[in-house]
């Protein structure tokens, strides 16, 4: 058993290892790809014009632009594959994602909102921020007898799933209102907003603070999450906490979510698929799949965005687009392999 326990170590730490490779792999892979290309052997020459503040040449200031675009890809498909995990976790559902209590539409609201009356876009993106904050108040609201306590689980999971459909399906009916009167000229900056979009969007620091503050509560919890997800009845009996467990996992999904949200707009799949592609991968254990998943999150993200500006350059697609179109054959892929087992 004990040699077992090592094995078990040792595969996890060379797969976040692997993961990790991967991940900065993906960063070098979007600097270095687009309508005009920067060779590998001009890299580093352009990463020292970064880092000593002189991007005074071509690959630097390409550089400096890409590598920019794929730091909030990596970070918002790292928040999004977390906030799967957690959602999954907290309403024990499989097939639980960042959007399906509706912080994702209350978001859309507050963006389309501002885009409809023409406002900045720092103010697109606190409409977008405090719309979904707003949602995940009234969520926690309504259901914060069931996340208090952990004797119905099951129960307060269905109840808080079932708020979060009918505020979703508010939500949508003022953005379809929104979009249907909407002039032409503004309709197209909508609807990118709504299919999902990095092109423009600014790197910040509060996504990354959220992310780490996030994957740390994460961490700390996975112990209790392995026990919540084996023995959901019996958990507080053995010594878990699962009311204040509950609660960590809803205010840390909703604010990866919401932050996610903010930067790019509604990005699907990220959140299910990856979740689900890291268990099959390594297993159910927390300790293992949250780390596993945060890193593949954002390298897939990576990855689809240099898909979605490079396949037709120089036109650029909505990266929820090109996540869409590979996630959904993945995830039914992933159904017939769980029947066929």
């Amino acid at each position: 058993m004990h040699l077992s326990f090592r094995n078990m170590r040792h595969r996890a730490s060379v797969v976040i290892t692997a993961l990790s490779m991967l991940a900065i792999a993906s960063l070098v892979l979007s600097g270095m790809t687009g309508s005009v290309p920067v060779p590998l052997a001009e890299i580093p020459g352009a990463l020292t014009e970064l880092a000593s503040g002189t991007a005074g040449s071509l690959p630097a200031t390409l550089l400096d632009l890409r590598l920019s675009r794929a730091l909030v890809a990596f970070v918002t498909g790292a928040a999004l594959a977390l906030a799967g995990v957690m959602m999954q976790a907290l309403l024990r559902n499989p097939l639980a994602d960042p959007y399906v209590l509706g912080i994702s539409a209350g978001a859309s609201v507050g963006a389309l909102a501002a885009l409809l009356f023409m406002c900045a876009m720092w103010v697109v993106d606190a409409s977008a921020f405090l719309g979904a904050v707003a949602v995940s108040m009234m969520l926690f609201l309504f259901a914060q007898r069931d996340l208090r306590g952990g004797t119905a689980a099951e129960g307060g999971a269905s109840l808080l799933l079932l708020t979060g459909v009918i505020l979703s399906s508010a939500c949508m009916a003022i953005v379809t209102l929104m979009l249907s009167i909407a002039p032409e000229s503004r309709l197209r900056s909508m609807i990118f907003w709504m299919i999902g979009d990095l092109a423009g969007a600014p790197l910040r620091a509060i996504p990354w603070i959220v992310l780490a503050g996030a994957l740390l509560f994460a961490l700390r919890s996975a112990r209790s999450l392995n026990v919540l997800a084996l023995h959901a009845e019996a958990a507080a009996t053995l010594g878990i906490r699962v009311g204040a467990l509950r609660k960590g996992l809803f205010f840390c999904s909703a604010l990866l979510t919401a932050s996610a949200v903010t930067s790019a707009g509604s990005i699907g799949f990220v959140g299910l698929i990856v979740p689900h592609a890291c268990r099959f991968a390594c297993g159910p254990d927390h300790r293992v799949l949250i780390p596993v998943a945060t890193l593949a999150g954002g390298a897939f993200l990576v990855l689809a965005d240099t898909l979605a500006r490079t396949v037709l350059a120089p036109q650029q697609l909505p990266v929820g687009v090109v996540t869409a179109l590979i996630g959904a054959p993945v995830f039914l892929y992933q159904l017939h392999r769980l029947h066929r087992q």
